[in-house]
This record gives C-alpha cells, sequence and structure tokens, in this order.
C-alpha cells in the first residue's frame, strides 16, 4: 500500500471518528461548519508537523518513517497532508449522521 493510500485512508479513519464515536460525536456536531474544517485542519496539520519532526530525529530509521528530512520531504508531506485533508472532508461530506438514537430515524407515524 502506498503513502498516498494510508494518508487518505487516516485522513477518512479521522473523518469517521469524529462521526461516529460516542461523546466525540455529540461534542464534535455541536461546532459550526467552520469550526469543524478548522479542527480537522488543525489536527491533520499537527499530526504532520509531528511526522516531520520526527523524520528528522534519530528514531526515523526505528520508527519507519518514510519521510526524507529535507525540502523535498517536506513538500512531500504538503502533498500527502492536502490528500489526507481532501479525504477527510469527503467521507465527512458523504456520511450519515449519527445522533445516538437507535431506530429512530425517518420513521411515519
Amino acid at each position: 500500500m502506498s503513502v498516498e493510500t494510508l494518508t487518505a485512508i487516516a485522513g477518512a479513519s479521522l473523518s469517521l471518528a469524529f462521526s461516529y464515536l460516542p461523546g466525540l460525536n455529540r461534542w464534535y456536531e455541536t461546532l459550526d461548519g467552520t469550526a469543524k474544517r478548522l479542527l480537522m485542519l488543525a489536527v491533520l496539520t499537527l499530526t504532520a508537523f509531528a511526522l516531520y519532526a520526527l523524520a528528522c530525529t534519530p528514531y526515523a530509521g526505528l520508527l519507519q518513517i518514510p519521510l526524507a528530512c529535507d525540502a523535498a520531504g517536506a513538500i512531500s508531506l504538503l502533498r500527502l497532508l492536502l490528500s489526507a485533508l481532501i479525504a477527510n472532508q469527503a467521507v465527512y461530506s458523504l456520511t450519515p449522521r449519527f445522533d445516538g438514537r437507535l431506530g429512530q430515524g425517518d420513521e411515519t407515524a
């Protein structure tokens, strides 16, 4: 599996976690649309920067981080971040919201 595919899966998984994990999904639904998008941007960007910082340590080989600690690695990381953001927002917009009430959907009386 390529790094790009894994990055897209990570972005999508983050979106699914905020949509469906009990407690987290209730808190996330209280935010407005702009706050939701900014939160996802912040979480994914912080993760990317942390990964790049780890790539610049002696532990990069031990952790098998597939990034070089140079300009090319930073540009590659930006591409991966964009892929994760696109997957994250696409999955969020395509998945139905779950409000925790099983059996109470669009039933008519």
